[in-house]
């Protein structure tokens, strides 16, 4: 009995930990989307930039990716260990094609002339290129987080008696999925 008490402080102690490393990416990009918005009211604004297509393809991937996360915690939970890690993978895999479509869309803003800095670049163009940026690079410790949920998986280190590593990354990466539904449409609505 004290070693169960024991471990559910354990925990609760790694999920709290992982909140309060959210609350503080929220209001990270909390502070980058009010300066967007306040910067907004500059006389060099720009207001008529569209989004790159390649962006709404990444947010439709990221969408699917947290919905085959879904299925493989489903998957886990029932025991059923190959078709968990099955689901996992394809949700890596989705993760990845994120990053390839983002970077699509970074190349697609540079072809029409938008750039991050410099002459030709605008305000409104750097915090599109932060913002978006800023996201990928957390994506990427969604990647690694998944690939170590995978590696476990494979190697039958989660039951549904046992998945709070699976847990944890499929938190985080649905946090992901969110924030970036939040900040394409923030940048497509804000303008």
């Amino acid at each position: 009995m004290l070693e169960r008490t024991e471990l559910e402080k354990q925990q609760r102690a790694k999920k709290m930990m992982l909140w309060f490393g959210i609350i503080s990416l929220v209001m990270g990009f909390a502070g980058w989307t009010s300066a967007y918005i306040v910067s907004s009211k500059r006389k060099d604004w720009v207001a008529s930039i569209e989004l790159p297509q390649a962006f709404w393809w990444s947010t439709a991937v990221i969408g699917l990716s947290s919905l085959t996360y879904i299925l493989a915690r489903l998957a886990l939970k029932a025991d059923k260990l190959n078709l968990s890690s099955r689901w996992a993978f394809i949700t890596l895999l989705l993760g990845v094609s994120f990053v390839f479509i983002q970077f699509n869309g970074f190349n697609q803003m540079v072809a029409a002339g938008y750039y991050f800095t410099g002459p030709t670049s605008s305000i409104k163009m750097s915090y599109i290129f932060l913002i978006a940026f800023v996201h990928l690079l957390h994506l990427f410790a969604g990647l690694i987080s998944l690939g170590l949920v995978n590696y476990k998986l494979i190697r039958s280190k989660y039951s549904s008696e046992n998945r709070l590593g699976f847990e944890l990354g499929e938190t985080f990466w649905h946090f992901l999925g969110v924030l970036w539904i939040y900040l394409v449409l923030f940048m497509f609505f804000i303008k």
